[in-house]
């Protein structure tokens, strides 16, 4: 295969992980990463990589504008990456070290988990009840706009959430992924943030988190400019398409069919981990 060929499949492939990332919230690298380990036999430490390199520009170009929006509660986000920044740079330390047939199991086990929890009907904590100590010093607490007014809310348990969000962190150093399901679990479930509030912030965050792993990778030579360029730009064009078509398409559909193609994946993954082929 030639230099063109490879690149073009790759932009290809970057699209349409974009796209379905956007449209099911698992982000783009629940593709990339199987895309590049399975199907051109990428080492899986490039393809992680090249994934928190596409995280990063995903979650600049998008998390700017609900920030411009009033939806994300930067306090509570720059809190929360103190968590999955640390959590990042370990995951990223152990990652160059653990055996690539393990990570890949890990992967694979982490994206059944996640297309489990894409099915969870999403609750709105808007909740302005007793809040826990920690938020009030903090002032951690906030509100969101909607069209008729803005909907305050209090943030519970913040040292379990900040727990959660610190093995999520290592989770995203290790694998390349947002981990977005276990930042589901530690805003939504524990902190009971509005899950309005907790997917632009996870959003906000996703970019520090993945700067801060990629450091490693890139200190390590993992990071290759010829696999990132187009899987960044094609990852963008993908987002930026199926953001455009979330409004028109029926989301319950498309997040079976795509869990049903992740789970497909994980099993790949898990089964070429285990029969020590990655």
């Amino acid at each position: 295969m030639t230099i063109l060929a490879f690149t073009l499949i790759l932009l290809l492939g970057a699209f349409t992980a974009g796209m379905l990332g956007s449209l099911t919230g698992l982000g783009g690298g629940v593709v990339i990463i199987p895309l590049l380990t399975l199907v051109f036999h990428v080492d899986i430490r490039y393809a992680i990589g090249t994934a928190l390199i596409a995280s990063i520009a995903t979650s600049s170009g998008s998390a700017s504008a609900y920030v411009k929006e009033g939806i994300t509660n930067i306090r509570l986000g720059m809190f929360l990456e103190i968590a999955t920044t640390t959590g990042a740079v370990i995951g990223a330390l152990v990652a160059v070290f653990m055996p690539t047939n393990i990570v890949a199991i890990i992967f694979g086990c982490v994206l059944i988990f996640s297309a489990i929890m894409s099915f969870k009907p999403k609750v709105n904590n808007a909740d302005q009840g007793d809040t826990s100590e920690l938020a009030r010093k903090l002032r951690l607490n906030g509100e969101y706009p909607t069209p008729a007014e803005k909907v305050s809310y209090t943030v519970h348990r913040v040292a379990g959430g900040y727990f959660m969000m610190m093995f999520a962190g290592i989770m995203s150093g290790l694998l390349g992924i947002g981990s977005g399901a276990l930042k589901v679990l530690a805003m939504d479930n524990i902190m009971r943030i509005p899950f309005k509030v907790s997917t632009t912030t996870s959003n906000f965050m996703i970019g520090v988190t993945a700067a801060a792993s990629a450091v490693v990778y890139l200190q390590r030579g993992y990071i290759s400019p010829g696999l990132c360029l187009p899987v960044v730009l094609g990852v963008l064009a993908g987002a930026f398409g199926g953001s455009k078509l979330l409004v028109r398409a029926n989301v319950t559909k498309l997040r079976l069919v795509f869990s049903v193609v992740i789970t497909f994946l994980a099993v790949q993954m898990i089964y070429n981990g285990y029969t020590g082929k990655l």
